[in-house]
């Protein structure tokens, strides 16, 4: 990348002022190709020549014939003012949780001939990303599926995990291994720290064979399973799954929220022809005191109707019922699942719209004992991707934010039990996903052959 960035600012590239950007999430990122190119200037062969050329700082390196500049941009605003960027080089772009800055960057082209934009990256840990969509649209590329637009997609990667194991394709994920003989030895070492661990070692695939792998023992399901849940590969085709017209059928539904002041979620469960299907929404509190921490496109996600948000000090409860309600006008709601400790502060509320767990005893109180039963069966509906739900950023954004967590062993004894629980306390939710696990535990109450009967119902029973 350095040896490009460097023939644009020179006097072989006759375009004036063409500016070369490099942008990053942080300012070493952004700094390291500036830093190769004022390496190789500073040479002590090559010094006396280069000179003649380029004038450099610490900073940046400036072409002395057409002027143009080359420096590395941050997320700090001020470094953006004035850009007349030529090329805008986004690096490490799977640092990137979201478009804001992206966008801010590339504002910048257009005022130079010949304005380019390239992603250098390898794989990484932030899902439903940037980087995410691009792979998406490069694999479409590549296979024909849609027009290039002046895109040209070079993606490194193993075709599957069970390639990691052979050391000799291990350059189809990096090219330049037989020129790096040191970099061969310690990918050699890291492989060994992997196949030993790969919980712990888990960059191993995702950074250096570009195969994005959650910690083994801590994710839910692996990506590939999260994205199933929107499309199949079939035959090297992708095949979209979206939620077919379900209106009359049965359902359950699932809700979950930590606290009013947050998020909240409710789950309506269908199963059709051995598939499961998840109508997933959520609300979110623009008072919440976590609303900086949590790094996610959240107007996005409310621009698709996937979240509403709510500009309150707390989340309603009449707001979720209310939901419940409407969506029992669509479909026959036969029972609902909340957490056995979140059930006080939304009673009322659900009673309103007929829910009780008592009197009409409509309402399953989930404890911990059912979440251990679940867990493998929610495991099972993964790895055969009976999951489908749609074009759900927010619910895989969720469901990637869980980790399974093995339960103490008490008095001695191992009882093998797993629970869920958040990987990040505050900044990573997990409701939509704990909406659908809630929904997941009454699922039993559904018969597929009762749906069929409810198909010209579309009123809740209150």
């Amino acid at each position: 990348m350095c040896i490009r960035d460097r023939c644009l600012v020179s006097p072989f590239n006759p375009i004036p002022a063409y500016d070369v950007d490099i942008c990053a999430t942080a300012e070493d990122v952004a700094m390291r190709p500036v830093d190769d190119v004022i390496a190789v200037l500073e040479n002590e062969r090559q010094r006396r020549l280069l000179k003649r050329h380029f004038y450099w700082t610490k900073e940046k390196v400036v072409g002395l014939k057409f002027r143009s500049t080359m420096r590395g941009r941050t997320n700090n605003p001020r470094t953006k003012d004035g850009m007349r960027s030529g090329i805008v080089v986004f690096n490490e772009v799977h640092q990137y949780e979201n478009y804001a800055n992206i966008k801010v960057f590339k504002t910048g082209l257009g005022k130079t001939k010949h304005p380019r934009q390239l992603y250098a990256t390898t794989n990484g840990d932030v899902r439903e990303s940037p980087l995410d969509d691009m792979i998406e649209r490069s694999e479409l590329i590549l296979r024909g599926e849609v027009e290039d637009t002046g895109l040209l997609p070079f993606i490194c990667r193993l075709a599957d995990k069970d390639e990691a194991h052979d050391s000799a394709l291990w350059v189809k994920a990096n090219p330049s291994l037989p020129y790096l003989p040191e970099l061969m030895t310690l990918i050699e070492k890291e492989y060994i720290d992997w196949k030993t661990n790969p919980a712990a070692n888990a960059d191993f695939m995702t950074k250096r064979m570009n195969l994005p792998q959650s910690a083994v023992d801590v994710a839910v399901t692996s990506y590939e399973n999260l994205k199933a849940t929107q499309c199949l590969i079939v035959d090297g085709k992708a095949q979209d799954r979206s939620i077919p017209a379900l209106r009359g059928r049965s359902c359950v539904v699932g809700l979950d929220y930590a606290s009013l002041r947050d998020f909240a979620s409710v789950n309506l469960r269908f199963v059709v022809d051995g598939l499961k299907y998840d109508i997933n929404h959520s609300w979110f509190c623009l008072q919440s005191p976590d609303m900086e921490r949590i790094k996610a496109p959240i107007v996005d996600w409310a621009n698709e109707g996937l979240i509403t948000l709510v500009d309150d000090v707390e989340i309603h409860p009449a707001l979720l019922a209310n939901w419940i309600l409407a969506k029992g006008q669509e479909f026959h709601i036969t029972k609902l699942a909340l957490d056995n400790y979140r059930y006080a502060l939304v009673k009322s509320a659900l009673e309103q719209v007929g829910f009780d767990a008592k009197e009409r005893r409509n309402i399953h109180l989930v404890r911990p004992s059912d979440i251990y039963s679940i867990v493998p069966i929610m495991e099972s509906d993964f790895v055969n991707q009976r999951l489908v739900w749609g074009d759900n950023r927010l619910l895989r954004w969720a469901a990637n934010n869980t980790k399974v967590v093995k339960n103490k062993v008490t008095r001695g004894v191992d009882t093998g039990n797993r629970y869920y629980a958040k990987i990040e306390g505050r900044s990573r939710k997990t409701d939509p996903f704990m909406a659908v696990v809630h929904a997941a535990i009454i699922e039993h109450e559904l018969s597929e052959a009762k749906s069929s009967v409810f198909e010209s119902l579309p009123v809740i029973t209150a």
